[in-house]
This record gives C-alpha cells, sequence and structure tokens, in this order.
C-alpha cells in the first residue's frame, strides 16, 4: 500500500469515527464536511472489511481506581471496549463478535 492510500484511508477512518461520536446523520455529516453520502458509505464499508480491531495503549492516571479498565480495544468504526481485570474469554469473545457485525 503507497504512502497516498494509507493517508486516505487514515483520513476516512477518523471521519467514519468522527460521525459516529457526533451523534448526527450521515447527510448533516457529509454536509458540513463538503462530502457526498456515496463516498462516506463507501469508505465505511470499505474500512469495516479491512482489519475488524485496532489496539491502542491506555494509560490512567495515579488518582484513578484500582479497578480502571487495563485493556481498551477500538474498531475501525471507533468502538471502544475496555476490558476490566476478571473478564471472562467466553464474555470477551461473544462481545467483540457482537461488536465486529456490520450493522
Amino acid at each position: 500500500m503507497s504512502k497516498t492510500q494509507a493517508a486516505r484511508l487514515d483520513v476516512w477512518r477518523q471521519l467514519v469515527a468522527k460521525q459516529q461520536q457526533s451523534g448526527i446523520s450521515v447527510r448533516v455529516f457529509c454536509q458540513q464536511q463538503g462530502t457526498s453520502e456515496y463516498s462516506f458509505y463507501h469508505w465505511r464499508k470499505r474500512l469495516r472489511e479491512q482489519l475488524p480491531m485496532k489496539f491502542a495503549l491506555v494509560e490512567t492516571s495515579q488518582s484513578a481506581p484500582a479497578a480502571v479498565a487495563v485493556l481498551e480495544v477500538i474498531l475501525t468504526s471507533g468502538e471502544r471496549l475496555r476490558v476490566v481485570p476478571g473478564i471472562d474469554a467466553a464474555t470477551l469473545r461473544l462481545v467483540l463478535s457482537v461488536m465486529r457485525e456490520p450493522r
């Protein structure tokens, strides 16, 4: 993948996540961003078909309680899953499978 393609993917990944976090409709979001709905839906679908998850290091402040999540899973859609100590593997697999399903 070229740097240009990677940069384009990154831009669209950020736009898709920003729209989902905004709570506004795709139509209004695209109008505000100056892009077409067709392009938005095309890229959202393309991103979902790629690697389903990214992992990120989560740092906590010293004042945070001890039971704070130690792992955060960030899907390409921008959704986040915080995994706390003691969660069983079967439950985690179930939650991840639901999060991966296309909507």
